[in-house]
């Protein structure tokens, strides 16, 4: 649609460079409210995108349109957002260096919804894996946390950020999003326990009251009624037609969750929530003597039951200071006014430091462990500038703030744009230009600055008053240009001007402040012994945001335009360390109505913004300028001189390639150590002539390895054909090798270990000898006796084995003795009996006579029994042959009681014929069993 002239005279220029009349300040705001009243509300000032807010919803933010801007040159398509988010960050991977975004404008011109849109493009653009998706979860679901626990309705904005932001998002060498880091600057806390009218608390109060569960509420005490709280009603707005808590409290309740705070946490946080709520109510009355005491003793107890501090612990701290005198500590009663003091102190402490919590909570689940190099695109989205009917001290550090902001802006691109050009040598006509730095040395400068005079009157003894602060001022600075309060001021001005009032000349304007409370507000003291009993809570919270370790130094801690001022310092290092790409913000309207184009005020902003400067910068200057070593690396493939590799120096390289290209002299200018180019279109041209020469080179390659694979598939499977056979040659080689020497040493120590089998065990013989157990056990197994007559035929076992040989023979012969008894049968047993009883009757009787038996001699068929008894005409001893003599034996040692006279002897025999004479039976085994005398004298007893 922009692409005719027809619809380029209706709908506007989509950048103020392309403009005839760049240099008329109502030609630029004609041309921002022709596209605003076509929805068209972003516009370029070269690289520099304005926004102006629509204040209605337009469908220009779908993920088609994502994907639309997706690595597309940033002038090609209509400006948006999504190209600013997509060159930022093509050229951070390209380049491999750091970058930021700066979003700035006045309050309610869309600077936080900017931000959400980047965050969202990046979240969507960016490569996707489990770990990624979790990040970037984290990364979207940080913002409705922070907005619902940093924002806040305004005069203004509905949805206004009372804190500054600078979040970090990390990004791998792929793109990846792994991590984040937030920085968050001057929370309002006074917001806390004051409004003003038409204004509203931070948005978590009217969440959980209108959203909340009706078991949390009962758990936390509160009732859904926002009118019931004293610190949420002070404004008269409780409810927003454009804000909608019940929704909201959804998406944060859930947003909580997915940053990693457990149940435990939220409970926590919740009830720390609650309890500001309850505290506010607390009411104080005077007694007899004036002070304070408490009259609502039920607010009292939900306050200390969410906060887990003992009721009477809470109270004191409440209604009494405590002074250290020497030694001692002495509890001062407060007043009525003191100890209301007292009390919003520690509810503005008690959520300021929350905050600041739940902000680290954050960064810990956005924590990247990996230590490898990351690059970054840094988004900050801070306050705007603000003008109220009363402006106070918030407004005084918030307008400051934009003031180092417009500084830097100044610093990055409008004086560093002209000192680069005079350092490179190139000529142009200089663009003038406001620098306020003027104004940031009347507000920060030591010792004279209003920050300086401030602090000195906040920490100085003695009645100090906001009044006496006024009066400092106009005795230090009465006399600069920027600064007029009633008594220093023209009859005319003075007419505008309240007796506590002063005004500064910004950058955006005029501004009056109110002093009233600057000293308050500046000093934000908490007396001593409210911190003491903080830390006697049971909340996890409040223990970590007031811990025990806190020093308790007597010495009056950093007011808070000094920490601010020291945190806008480190915001400004951490900037000028990164490249720059700006959004400009422009509400069209006070009154937020959607198609109301309101000139005077966006004249106003367009002024105060810089974009005229901005934008003679960009005509007189040129669009696009590089180092000659990374134009000449990027581009060398366009010219066959300078491609693969150049020889010579590289601004001589350029200037070859840049002849080669046809650039006219009027398109760029070479510097010292930069070319420029002027117009982006000459620029664009370049790099489609380079897209267009990558493909070629990628099919040039291609064609090439598609040859040389081609032509090496035949010897490239020849050769593994080769090397295949000769690993397996060579490895059924080795492997014969390995067996013939496993063989010869397996011999050589069989023959070593049999040579040394008779000495003591070492590890010369230990296999050998092993080898010679296993051979006989193994040959043992299948020689054993079958019976127990068979136990002489016992396999003779090698000398190491003698003993084990013997033992082994024993517990067998037991085994088999064991097993013959078991397999006696009844009948058998019975016929055993039976006959032992025939052959010993007699032996039976003769014992009745006996005084003692003694066993001398046991064969297989007889017994000598060596008798002993009283009658004298039983003489010698008596010799038995029985068939079952075990049997026997056992039977008649059983009846006469004398089990251990038996002896059992092999081979020969003694026994007494007659007293004095003695006689002889041998034993041996032969062919058939017979009983003679021998030659010698003996009796010779042979058995089977």
């Amino acid at each position: 649609m922009e692409a005719s002239l027809t619809a380029r005279d209706r709908v506007g220029i989509q950048d103020f460079v392309l403009l005839d009349t760049y240099t008329s300040e109502t030609a630029c705001l004609d041309n921002l409210r022709k596209r605003f009243h076509e929805n068209l509300i972003y516009t370029y000032i070269g690289t520099l995108l304005v926004s102006v807010n629509p204040y209605k919803e337009l469908d220009i933010y779908s993920k088609k349109q994502m994907d639309t801007y997706m690595g597309v040159n940033f002038f090609e398509l209509p400006p948006h957002i999504y190209a600013l988010a997509d060159n930022a960050f093509r050229t951070m991977m390209s380049e491999f260096n750091n970058h930021f975004i700066l979003i700035s404008g006045e309050s309610g011109a869309g600077k936080t919804e900017a931000s959400k849109k980047i965050l969202q493009f990046y979240a969507v653009s960016c490569p996707s894996t489990k770990v990624l998706n979790n990040v970037r979860d984290r990364l979207l679901l940080s913002n409705p946390v922070l907005e619902a626990f940093g924002n806040a309705k305004t005069l203004k904005n509905d949805n206004s950020s009372r804190f500054g932001k600078y979040m970090d998002i990390q990004f791998d060498h792929q793109g990846g999003a792994v991590g984040g880091h937030i920085l968050s600057y001057l929370l309002e806390k006074s917001r806390v326990v004051h409004q003003n009218h038409g204004e509203r608390n931070f948005h978590i109060f009217y969440q959980l009251v209108e959203g909340g569960e009706e078991d949390l509420l009962r758990w936390l005490g509160l009732e859904r009624n926002c009118k019931h709280y004293r610190y949420l009603v002070q404004g008269n707005c409780a409810k927003v037609s454009s804000i909608n808590d019940k929704s909201d409290w959804k998406t944060v309740r859930k947003a909580l969750s997915v940053i990693d705070l457990s149940e435990s946490d939220i409970e926590n946080l919740f009830g720390i929530i609650a309890s500001v709520l309850h505290m506010g109510n607390i009411k104080f009355e005077a007694d007899a003597r004036g002070y304070a005491m408490l009259n609502n003793n039920q607010e009292m107890q939900w306050v200390s039951k969410l906060l887990g501090i003992p009721n009477q612990v809470l109270q004191q701290g409440l209604t009494h200071r405590k002074i250290e005198a020497k030694s001692e500590e002495v509890f001062s009663p407060f007043s009525v006014d003191h100890a209301v003091y007292a009390r919003d102190a520690l509810a503005k402490a008690i959520y300021g430091r929350t905050f600041s919590w739940l902000v680290n909570k954050i960064n810990e689940s956005l924590a990247n462990m990996d230590s490898s190099r990351k690059t970054v695109i840094g988004l900050l989205d801070i306050y705007g500038f603000e003008v109220f009917s009363v402006n106070s001290f918030e407004q005084f550090c918030i307008n400051y703030c934009n003031e180092k902001l417009q500084q830097l802006f100044i610093e990055l691109t409008l004086k560093s744009e002209q000192e680069e050009y005079e350092m490179e040598g190139i000529e142009w006509e200089p663009v003038p230009y406001f620098n306020n730095k003027i104004i940031c040395d009347l507000v920060e400068e030591k010792f004279r600055g209003i920050i300086s005079l401030l602090d000195e009157e906040c920490l100085r003894p003695g009645e100090a008053t906001d009044l006496t602060f006024l009066e400092k001022m106009e005795d230090k600075i009465g006399g600069h240009p920027h600064f007029v309060t009633h008594k220093l001021a023209d009859q005319k001005t003075r007419k505008t001007l309240k007796r506590g009032d002063f005004r500064l000349l910004h950058y955006a304007g005029e501004v009056t402040y109110c002093v009233v409370g600057f000293l308050d507000k500046n000093n934000d003291l908490l007396y001593r012994n409210g911190k003491e009993v903080m830390r006697q809570s049971k909340n996890a919270i409040i223990k970590h945001c007031f811990p025990s370790t806190e020093p308790d130094s007597k010495r009056r801690p950093e007011t808070v335009v000094t920490q601010f001022k020291n945190s806008l310092v480190g915001l400004t290092e951490i900037l000028m360390m990164k490249e720059p790409w700006y959004v400009r913000c422009i509400k069209p309207n006070e009154a937020k109505q959607p198609g109301h184009f309101d000139d005077v005020l966006v004249r106003h902003q367009v002024k105060y913004l810089g974009l005229m400067e901005h934008l003679r910068v960009r005509r007189a200057g040129f669009a696009y300028r590089r180092k000659y070593e990374i134009f000449l690396q990027r581009y060398k493939p366009l010219c066959p001189d300078t491609w693969p590799n150049w020889k010579g120096t590289a601004a001589e390289g350029v200037r070859c390639l840049i002849k080669h290209l046809g650039y006219k002299s009027d398109e760029y200018k070479m510097g010292r150590t930069k070319i420029f180019i002027r117009h982006p279109r000459t620029l664009f041209a370049t790099e489609d002539a380079f897209q267009v020469c990558k493909h070629k080179l990628a099919t040039r390659i291609q064609a090439k390895y598609k040859g040389y694979k081609v032509k090496g598939d035949y010897l490239k499977q020849r050769e593994a054909a080769t090397k295949i056979e000769t690993c397996w040659r060579g490895m059924m080689a080795r492997r014969e090798r390995q067996r013939r020497a496993w063989a010869v040493k397996v011999i050589k120590k069989f023959i070593k270990g049999f040579m040394n089998r008779h000495q003591p065990a070492c590890t010369d013989n230990s296999e050998y000898l092993t080898f010679v157990r296993h051979s006989y056990l193994t040959r043992l197994k299948e020689n054993l006796p079958k019976t127990i007559l068979e136990k002489d035929s016992w396999l003779t076992p090698p000398p190491i084995l003698q003993e084990v040989s013997q033992v082994l023979k024993k517990i067998y012969i037991r085994h088999m003795v064991r097993k013959y008894v078991r397999g006696i049968t009844p009948q058998r047993k019975a016929q055993v009996q039976s006959v032992v009883r025939d052959y010993f009757i007699s032996i039976l009787r003769l014992t009745l006579f006996l005084q003692g038996v003694s066993v001398s001699n046991l064969s297989d068929n007889f017994l000598i029994l060596h008798v002993t008894c009283d009658d004298s005409k039983q003489k010698g001893d008596l010799v038995l042959q029985c068939d079952f003599l075990f049997e026997a034996l056992t039977k008649l040692s059983v009846i006469v009681n004398k089990q251990n006279c038996i002896h059992v002897v092999q081979g020969s025999v003694r026994f007494d014929i007659q007293p004095g004479r003695e006689g002889f039976v041998d034993f041996k085994s032969g062919q058939e069993s017979m009983v003679y005398r021998a030659k010698n004298g003996h009796l010779m007893v042979v058995s089977l």
